[in-house]
């Protein structure tokens, strides 16, 4: 009978221990904080800061906001900074509805007032500030408002509890946000609902409080100095709610995205349901072992890297295309991604985790394409191929490829179109820069180098999609091309070097310096000659062999940064390695190519335990996030896995923070990762119990499941 006690007794034992590690809640890890405090240590930074300069780290927002929705709920407190939100201001402007970090959008910012002066904004601090995924809140300490934000896909809900229940106002900053303001309306409809527009953007709203407006005041209608104030009544009792929908088609819409999303449910049931999509979404990933600081960095890192691309299309499926007709469309649409930035790794967790969303982004810039003639591009390159080349053989294939492919041809083969100076690019294999008497970090010009590597392997993406096509004939275009990285290498100086129109090297030439556009697009030649992540082989050839690319690799981590090369974004150095900014994010891998993985850990490591949750609030990040990017680069390599060439469907393994990883994937099978020992050196990398030669690992394990154990010492 004791016996029998006893076995009962450890099974409940050990159902309720699985009961509890089942409830673990990982929305508690994510601090929506990390990334709005300023990086200032110049021994991080490479530099001192300027006066007056604030470092571009983070560029996050704390705010409400559901994956990739199209409101993201957020207080500002200086307009025209990046994400709107300083951590070390202390007066709050506005609740902006909008928002991605890029010194964009921030729109339609509203506040409410009890009492005001003729200057708005409130004075706030972070001891009575809280948030969490999909919840924002704040006390104002001027007109003694505490204020909670949550929402849905395309509408906020804001409660605001009055100290003092009479003249309680709410102002609509209607000129202000942090896209310029073109123009602006807004009217009372009944007697509690206001609607209008906000241009710049072109934002249409409509919003509901629940109580009775007394009047709506408008000062400078239409004007970027102009405002409104809702007057609600005297005599309601309880928080005011105030909830708002947005629509890029009609305030109609803007209206049925409200009351479909929000409708008559209460603000708890909302952010309970917020809560329970983020709670859905980091579950994807469980890890065992690690601090809790690394598991707050990691669910935070995850959380950061699913807000963007953002929703466009409305509850009804209509949106504005890109030549500003308003279409219904069977999928949802999406800005475009921030792809120079997230093609590297974002874009790749995106369609491991949701590949809905990415099948949907990829019908978004298809059809932009329709409409413009050309798939999007973000900022620089054409890396639109190797997003959807890379979600395309990674099995996200139900959407027009023969149709997207023609497009991404035009994109590689048209002058005038999504590739600046194409043609020079074809017809030389190269793109030049002129020849600039003494340049500096500001001198306007091609950025040929960083173009031409880019194009180099955009080329290889999208012959990979001529492959599986069965386009032999521009698959050996596309691949001869794709080697024109080649001829930006100058085998004397060993570095991707400027040329000039006649092929003559560019000088004088200072391998250190860094340019926004001369030559490099926010970089030096240190930062972008270990770029070529389609033809690692290729280029290891270069450079003489691995050991000579391992010496020229040792240099680039180990040569001091010189303090007086001073670009925003060319930030947070180890040796002539950035991490603050996207063109070298391969480069620390690079090691593991030559067979040393030690080495490469060795930079990783440091990298995810120094430059992530930094500072002295532990809330900054080594450089702007960049719709995720940043964030992105944290979550693999704290899992242990890198897509090191974002278009191939292959992963480079390295040592993970974390004892154990159980990764659902989107067929429902389960990948685990794990590594048995306290090393950090790579021995050995199992998968399915067989030695795997190599270092990469199929993306098979995420179609089939399957167990990679990762010995080391």
């Amino acid at each position: 009978m004791k016996s029998l006690t006893r076995l009962l007794n450890i099974l409940l034992f050990l159902s309720f221990g699985y009961q509890t590690q089942a409830q673990t809640k990982l929305t508690k890890y994510v601090n929506t904080f990390i990334g709005t405090a300023p990086l200032t240590d110049p021994k991080i930074l490479g530099y001192e800061l300027p006066q007056g300069w604030r470092s571009w780290a983070g560029l996050t927002f704390p705010g409400s906001s559901l994956p990739n929705a199209m409101v993201q709920l957020s207080p500002v407190t200086e307009f025209g900074s990046g994400a709107g939100y300083e951590y070390e201001d202390d007066i709050i402007y506005g609740f902006a509805h909008t928002n991605k970090g890029h010194w964009n959008l921030c729109n339609i910012p509203v506040l409410p007032l009890s009492n005001p002066t003729d200057k708005f904004g409130s004075k706030f601090s972070h001891k009575n500030e809280s948030s969490a995924p999909g919840y924002y809140q704040v006390y104002l300490d001027d007109y003694e408002v505490n204020v909670k934000l949550t929402s849905t896909l395309r509408a906020g809900f804001h409660q605001y509890e009055y100290k003092n229940s009479r003249d309680r106002q709410i102002l609509f900053l209607m000129g202000k946000a942090n896209s310029g303001v073109s123009t602006w309306n807004i009217e009372q409809v009944g007697t509690s609902a206001v609607q209008g527009f906000q241009g710049g953007e072109n934002i249409y709203f409509y919003a509901t409080v629940n109580g009775k407006i007394a009047k709506l005041n408008q000062k400078d209608a239409g004007k970027r100095s102009g405002y409104a104030i809702v007057h609600l009544a005297d005599g309601g009792k309880g928080p005011v709610e105030l909830k708002i929908g947005l629509s890029f088609v009609s305030t109609a819409n803007a209206k049925e995205n409200l009351e479909k999303e929000i409708g008559h449910k209460t603000f708890m049931q909302i952010r309970d349901e917020a809560t329970a999509k983020w709670e859905g979404l980091l579950s994807n990933i469980r890890v065992k072992g690690g601090t809790e600081k690394q598991k707050q960095l990691l669910y935070s890192c995850l959380y950061r890297s699913f807000l963007w691309p953002a929703l466009r299309s409305d509850v009804n499926g209509e949106f504005k295309d890109a030549k500003r007709n308003v279409v219904k469309g069977n999928f949802n649409y999406y800005t475009e991604p921030s792809l120079w930035d997230t093609y590297r790794n974002k874009d790749v967790l995106l369609g491991l985790i949701t590949p809905k969303v990415t099948l949907d982004v990829i019908k978004s810039m298809k059809d932009v394409g329709d409409k413009t003639g050309f798939i999007p591009t973000f900022f620089h390159g054409d890396h639109g191929a190797s997003s959807i080349a890379g979600s395309y053989l990674r099995g996200i294939d139900d959407f027009d490829i023969q149709g997207t492919y023609q497009l991404l041809l035009r994109n590689a083969n048209v002058d005038g179109g999504a590739r600046p100076f194409v043609k020079e690019y074809i017809e030389k294999g190269y793109i030049s820069d002129p020849d600039v008497k003494n340049p500096h970090v500001e001198t306007k010009a091609k950025a040929g180098v960083s173009k031409t590597l880019e194009y180099s392997y955009d080329d290889y993406s999208l012959a990979q999609i001529a492959k599986k096509l069965g386009d032999s004939s521009n698959y050996r275009i596309l691949m001869a091309r794709s080697k024109n990285y080649k001829n930006m290498f100058d085998p004397v100086t060993r570095f991707m070097r400027g040329r000039l129109d006649n092929g003559d090297w560019i000088k004088p030439f200072n391998p250190q310096y860094p340019y926004y556009e001369y030559m490099y697009r926010e970089a030096n030649a240190w930062q972008v000659s270990f770029y070529a992540p389609h033809d690692m082989k290729g280029l290891i050839e270069l450079y003489g062999g691995a050991k000579e690319f391992e010496s020229k690799l040792d240099s680039l981590f180990t040569l001091p940064w010189n303090p007086k090369y001073i670009a925003r974004n060319v930030e947070t150095m180890i040796g002539q390695y950035c991490q603050g900014n996207q063109p070298d994010h391969e480069a620390p891998f690079a090691y593991t190519i030559i067979g040393k993985p030690e080495k490469s850990q060795k930079i990783i490591d440091k990298i995810l335990n120094e430059l992530y949750g930094i500072g002295d609030e532990g809330l900054a990040l080594s450089g702007m996030d960049d719709a995720g990017e940043m964030s992105a680069w944290y979550v693999f390599g704290s899992l242990g896995l890198y897509p090191f060439s974002a278009t191939d469907p292959n992963y480079i393994v390295t040592a993970p923070l974390f004892d154990e990883v159980k990764w659902k994937t989107s067929s429902g099978k389960v990948l685990t990762i794990s590594k048995p020992g306290k090393g950090r050196g790579i021995t050995e990398i199992k998968v399915d119990g067989k030695i795997n030669q190599g270092y990469f690992i199929s993306h098979d394990l995420f179609r089939n499941g399957g167990k990679v154990e990762i010995n080391t010492k």
